[in-house]
C-alpha cells in the first residue's frame, strides 16, 4: 500500500508583475544557507531569500501580509 503526500506550493509570480529579479546560483537562503529559489520583497522594501523548503514554509504567510513573492522552485533539478 502506498501513501500519497501533498505539498503546499507557493504560486509563481510573474516577474513583470512582481518586479523581482531572478535568483542567481550564489543567492542563499537567509535561514539555512542552501541555494535560494524564492525571493520575497516585504512592503517595507527589504528582501528575504529562501530555499524551497523554507520558502514553502514562510512565503504564504508573508504574501498574506502584502509581500511580493517570486517562486523559482520549478528550476530545482531542472
Amino acid at each position: 500500500m502506498t501513501s500519497a503526500t501533498t505539498t503546499a506550493t507557493v504560486p509563481a509570480v510573474d516577474e513583470a508583475v512582481s518586479g523581482l529579479a531572478p535568483l542567481k546560483v550564489a543567492d542563499r537562503c537567509d535561514q539555512c544557507g542552501a541555494q535560494a529559489y524564492i525571493r520575497v520583497r516585504m512592503p517595507s522594501g527589504s528582501e528575504l531569500l529562501f530555499c524551497g523548503h523554507h520558502g514553502r514554509s514562510h512565503a504564504p504567510a508573508l504574501a498574506a501580509q502584502g509581500a511580493d513573492v517570486r517562486d523559482d522552485t520549478h528550476l530545482i533539478n531542472g
